[in-house]
């Protein structure tokens, strides 16, 4: 049996390498490429979940359920956590939206400690009329939450207009939440 070329014998020890890189790098595109706004939501159009959520302990706001967000009233449903940094680059803009009494804010604190969103809230000031509590993430599964931040615009008939999975920035306000508020405000 004759031996492999030198030349030959190194692309096959090369050769694992070589995939491996180009595996890598497929991740890669894959992991930045992506815009996690764009990801779909199967909840556009439909009744918002019939999840009912308890208050978050020690807060003065109600929790919610279903029932609360077929008031009549346009509703922003932002999840949040404590823990969640783009949570804390979007807190300004939801103080700022919730100075327009045409529209109302309930959030969703997800998988947190009460006393650390006491805290949060607090220390950065409080939007939100209700806020439940999913301490389990049970919720945010029947939501359809890929991570937090996300917010929903639900119109007043409790209907989910639009989804923005990352924080609320000037730009995504601008293109994408206020467009909604204003489509469900007008319906």
């Amino acid at each position: 049996m004759t031996e492999p070329a030198p030349a030959k014998r190194n692309l096959i020890a090369y050769l694992p390498l070589v995939i491996f890189g180009a595996l890598v790098l497929v991740f890669l595109v894959r992991l930045f490429a992506g815009d996690p706004s764009k990801l779909p939501s199967a909840l556009i159009g439909k009744p918002v979940p019939t999840v009912t959520l308890g208050p978050v302990e020690g807060m003065s706001q109600p929790g919610f359920g279903p029932d609360a967000l077929k008031s009549g009233k346009v509703t922003l449903v932002n999840v949040f956590a404590s823990w969640c940094v783009p949570c804390q680059q979007e807190h300004p803009v939801l103080m700022e939206l919730a100075k327009d009494s045409r529209f109302r804010i309930f959030g969703i604190n997800q998988k947190d400690n009460p006393e650390n969103a006491r805290r949060f809230l607090g220390k950065l000031g409080n939007p939100y009329t209700a806020i439940g509590a999913d301490a389990d993430g049970r919720a945010s599964i029947e939501w359809g939450i890929y991570g937090v931040p996300e917010t929903f615009v639900i119109d007043g008939k409790g209907q989910v207009i639009a989804r923005l999975a990352g924080p609320i920035t000037t730009e995504t306000l601008a293109q994408t939440i206020q467009p909604a508020m204003d489509q469900a405000a007008a319906d």
